[in-house]
C-alpha cells in the first residue's frame, strides 16, 4: 500500500506564509497525481491544488495567486507553499494522491492523516 505523511503545519498571523510537506512511501509503482485537500469545520472537503506527473497544476480560486504547488517526483513528495494566509485558510489540510503499487491492475485514491492549519492573529 501507500502511506502519506504530512509535515508543515500550524499556526501563523493572518499575512503569513506556511509550507506543507507530504512524502509518499510503501510498494509505489506509479504516481499520476499528488495534491492538498482541505476541510474546515462545518465544511465540506474541498481541492486546495493538484499536479500531476505531466506538469499540469490545478487550484481552488480562492487560493490562486497565494499558494503554489510543486513536486519531486524522485522523492514521491508534494509540497504546499502558502502565502498571504487568510482567517478563511484556517482548516485540517490532507495530503492526497492517485497511484498504483505493484501488482494493482488501476489507480487508486490515497490520503494522509491530515495536519491542522491555523491562521490567527
Amino acid at each position: 500500500q501507500v502511506q502519506l505523511v504530512e509535515s508543515g503545519g500550524g499556526l501563523v498571523q493572518p499575512g503569513g506564509s506556511l509550507r506543507l510537506s507530504c512524502a509518499a512511501s510503501g510498494s509505489i509503482r506509479s504516481i499520476d497525481t499528488m495534491g492538498w485537500y482541505r476541510q474546515a469545520p462545518g465544511k465540506q472537503r474541498e481541492l486546495v491544488a493538484a499536479s500531476t506527473t505531466g506538469g499540469s497544476t490545478n487550484y481552488a480560486d480562492s487560493v490562486k495567486g497565494r499558494f503554489t504547488i510543486s513536486r519531486d517526483n524522485a522523492k514521491n513528495t508534494v509540497y504546499l507553499q502558502m502565502s498571504s494566509l487568510k482567517p478563511e485558510d484556517t482548516a485540517v489540510y490532507y495530503c492526497y494522491t492517485r497511484g498504483r503499487v505493484w501488482g494493482a491492475i488501476t489507480n487508486r485514491d490515497y490520503w494522509g492523516q491530515g495536519t491542522q492549519v491555523t491562521v490567527s492573529s
